[in-house]
């Protein structure tokens, strides 16, 4: 896309770049230039704006769902490897994290088991005590 005005940074290099942006994960020189393109250009301006209402709506409406913590280094992962031309796994991100995430979890779980499989606990057994005390009451 291009507005047909010249520009120091074309149109079509904003918008390829327009989440970076907005995400506020470019250097700041570039976000400089992207910032003096968007005062320059209105269509690009209305894009940028669009974009920005589609994040902020989506962050709202899916913001509060539980990710794995290392979901953000496997997407920027897959990324790479996309722009390198390598082969992408079958398996999505998402998935390929949140098996990660179990399998770290699953001693954690194992170690809690065994310490229940132990005996019981101080508060169970004074639970007991006074379950017999409220039955002879």
């Amino acid at each position: 896309m291009s507005c047909g005005e010249p520009h120091e940074k074309d149109c079509s290099e904003v918008l390829d770049h327009l989440y970076e942006y907005l995400d506020r994960e470019m250097p700041a020189g570039e976000c400089a230039d992207f910032q003096v393109h968007l005062d320059e250009c209105s269509p690009c301006l209305e894009k940028y704006g669009l974009e920005q209402a589609v994040k902020k709506l989506v962050k709202r409406c899916c913001g509060h769902d539980d990710v794995p913590t290392d979901l953000r280094s496997k997407v920027m992962g897959r990324i790479d490897l996309i722009r390198a031309g390598e082969t992408v796994p079958e398996v999505s991100v998402l998935e390929q994290a949140k098996q990660e995430q179990a399998q770290r979890e699953q001693p954690d779980a194992a170690a809690a088991g065994s310490q229940e499989a132990a005996g019981p606990s101080e508060t169970t057994g004074s639970g007991d005590a006074r379950a017999k005390a409220a039955r002879t009451e």
